[in-house]
């Protein structure tokens, strides 16, 4: 069941990974400042919409509730306060996004690179709506089992950023080459495509008929938006603590120069393809999970959680052995620089090694919200990636006796991912342990 469940999210988040990879290789062949742009500018964007997709991500474990409780009639009106909760939170995603000036404090960025990436974050806001929704509509799919249409639709939208990111950034339009502009165009463009496949699915497909989900449209209710943020909330944050870690490295790393950054940038677009992997399996698990708590089966549901963490463990050691084997072709397909290439090889191999522990903590901490428990996970998060990975990996890169460099963020992020996978499977065996009581 969950790898039947995996397969197709697997695939749909790797085509929308596939947007990152177009635009890092694109401008990698374009120009450094460029990269360096989109790895300063892509980072604040992700830690945002990641935090703000997170909290409406709570969807996901209300609705397998329902679904595996038997409570159909009830599905409509929790979608419709998540879409609601989708449109409030876009106002600050856009504000954050067409103002990130204390965010590029933290660090000294490069002017040139420094208005690039305002540039980019400017062009995504205007997608930020589009992106919310279609993140509400993606959790709610996933929590019936309905992945297909995640698929067709990721793998469509990729395929025509592609096109648009390249003629945009090229100048093959017709006007001028608009560099690190062009892919944020694109892809805002791609996102308000997406919400309109996802209002059409949602509209007309069949399978979704007896749910009735747009009919008797509600209006915001205090009780059921409160529950949502309550159990969407520490999701979030958790979402933002683990990608703004990656975000705050970037800006620390930057000041190391655009090369470095360019370097880092390439790393961490291959650690979040890599990433993929796990993350499906978790979505399944945690659907599983959740199904198998609302019908109180929980054996069942005891059963998922060991599959998801065999399959993701060993899928995950072997492909950290492969991104090990092929590393140098791979970061040449991003890069012409020989010194941007010699910085990623320098770093590829501490994602190769954090593969087991990465999918270990990712399957525990979404079957630990297939339970709805959240708020010790975001605590344990905040403790490893800010804790130990950030402020062990700026005191390691820049602080230490002997300054590591990029690598020293890299370091201290595969030692809060070993603690973090300890700490998180203690929390889920207990969990196991409680509701069998």
């Amino acid at each position: 069941m969950i790898v039947a469940h995996a397969t197709p999210i697997l695939i749909a988040q790797l085509a929308s990974m596939g947007v990152m990879v177009i635009d890092t290789a694109l401008l990698g062949h374009y120009g450094t400042d460029d990269l360096a742009a989109v790895a300063v500018g892509g980072g604040i964007y992700i830690s945002v919409l990641f935090a703000l997709a997170g909290i409406v991500q709570a969807i996901a474990p209300t609705v397998a509730q329902l679904h595996g409780a038997g409570r159909a009639d009830e599905v409509a009106g929790a979608l419709q306060q998540a879409l609601w909760l989708a449109l409030l939170l876009a106002a600050p995603g856009v504000y954050l996004l067409l103002h990130p000036q204390p965010l590029f404090a933290l660090s000294r960025i490069d002017p040139a690179v420094e208005e690039k990436a305002r540039d980019y974050l400017a062009m995504l806001a205007m997608g930020m709506p589009a992106v919310l929704f279609y993140r509400t509509f993606h959790a709610f799919c996933n929590a019936l089992g309905r992945t297909r249409p995640l698929l067709v639709i990721s793998v469509g939208t990729t395929l025509l950023h592609g096109v648009l990111a390249w003629s945009l950034v090229t100048g093959q339009w017709g006007g001028e080459a608009l560099g690190v502009r062009g892919c944020g165009v694109s892809n805002a463009a791609v996102g308000w495509l997406s919400m309109l496949c996802a209002a059409g699915y949602l509209l007309f497909a069949r399978a979704l008929r007896p749910y009735r989900l747009l009919a008797n449209w509600q209006l915001p209710r205090r009780r059921p938006l409160a529950a949502l943020l309550r159990l969407g909330v520490p999701m979030g944050f958790s979402h933002f603590v683990e990608i703004s870690s990656f975000t705050l490295m970037a800006l620390f790393i930057a000041q190391l120069g655009a090369t470095v950054v360019a370097g880092h940038r390439i790393v961490a677009n291959l650690a979040a393809i890599c990433y993929m992997l796990p993350l499906a399996l978790a979505i399944a698990t945690l659907v599983q999970v959740g199904h198998a708590a609302g019908a109180r089966a929980w054996r069942r549901a005891e059963l998922s959680i060991s599959a998801g963490l065999l399959l993701a463990g060993v899928l995950s050691a072997l492909l950290g052995l492969l991104l090990w084997l092929v590393a140098a072709p791979l970061i040449a397909a991003y890069t012409d620089d020989p010194a941007v290439q010699s910085v990623a090889l320098a770093l590829v191999g501490y994602v190769a090694l954090y593969q087991v522990f990465d999918a270990v903590q990712t399957i525990a901490a979404h079957a630990l919200r297939g339970y709805k428990i959240t708020l010790l996970p975001m605590l344990v998060h905040v403790v490893c990636f800010w804790g130990i990975g950030l402020f062990g990996g700026w005191w390691l890169a820049l602080h230490a006796p002997r300054p590591m460099g990029a690598a020293g963020f890299w370091l201290a992020s595969l030692l809060g991912l070993i603690v973090a996978s300890i700490l998180l499977g203690y929390l889920l065996r207990r969990a196991v342990e409680a509701v069998k009581e």
